[in-house]
């Protein structure tokens, strides 16, 4: 059984707009159409920008781990290599999401 829709979103357009989301939706109807594009744009995966900024932090993270053993004379083993590569790879996707939320937070 089909869960009930009991929300509705709504939104002005311009009559340019509404012709290209018309357009856009072909056999179906506008509505139907928007619908299925927010619903696939909320379940989207992250943002090339997102992913970008994740694989930086975790080169971020990489780097100054190993700057600073370096500068407290310890060694650098393959071991600690991976652990750190590890490490960065585990937190760079939640850090990324952190920083984003922050900065639309601050941007409202």
């Amino acid at each position: 059984m089909a869960t009930p829709r009991t929300k509705c979103i709504s939104t002005k357009v311009t009559e340019e707009e509404y012709a290209r989301f018309a357009q856009l939706a072909g056999p179906q109807t506008v509505s139907g159409w928007v619908r299925d594009v927010l619903v696939a744009t909320a379940s989207a995966a992250p943002s090339v920008d997102q992913v970008l900024l994740a694989e930086v932090l975790a080169l971020r993270t990489i780097v100054l781990n190993v700057q600073f053993s370096l500068a407290s004379g310890e060694p650098l083993t393959t071991e600690t290599m991976h652990r750190l590569m590890a490490r960065a790879d585990e937190d760079k996707v939640q850090t990324a999401d952190r920083l984003v939320a922050t900065a639309r937070r601050r941007l409202r």
